[in-house]
């Protein structure tokens, strides 16, 4: 009789678990169409004030991403996890409680302009702005010309 060398454990290998994809795309759908559906007639003026602001200091075309965030050009990013998509250069986001910039606050020049911007509060990485009647416009452009120069030389971006 043969001894044994313990239990036979029986496994299978699974093939390599799928990234986790952004949630967050562009879409083809309108800009102008979201907006118009805005129900408060004060975020919708915010919001196309917005984007000509953001058109302005971008120099490109406001797209949709997702259900709700406008954004301005895009960049490809990839972690060393491996994990990569692809996101908005700027964007921001009209929420019920406030405006929501995305990409603002990561570049040199950004807490001396956030001083100087009016009322406001930030998050990680957000700027939330309840009105834009209550923010220095020429300051909120000089915030939002300094991040997409900061994000397209950290991105080797075309200006």
């Amino acid at each position: 009789m043969a001894a044994t060398e313990g239990p036979v454990l029986a496994f299978r290998l699974e093939p390599e678990a799928k990234m986790l994809e952004n949630k967050t795309k562009a879409t083809i759908l309108s800009v102008g169409v979201f907006i118009d559906a805005l129900a408060d007639p004060a975020r919708r003026s915010d919001a196309r004030e917005l984007v000509e602001l953001m058109q302005r200091a971008s120099g490109e075309k406001p797209r949709l991403w997702g259900p709700s965030i406008v954004g301005f050009g895009s960049y490809h990013y990839r972690y060393d996890s491996g994990r990569e998509g692809d996101m908005p250069l700027i964007s921001f986001s009209p929420r019920k409680a406030a405006m929501v910039l995305y990409s603002m606050l990561d570049h040199s020049e950004a807490k001396a302009l956030l001083d100087k911007l009016g009322r406001h509060t930030t998050g990680k990485g957000c700027l939330y702005i309840k009105k834009l009647a209550d923010v220095d416009r020429t300051v909120l452009e000089t915030l939002i010309k300094n991040a997409v120069a900061h994000y397209r030389a950290r991105k080797n971006m075309r200006s």
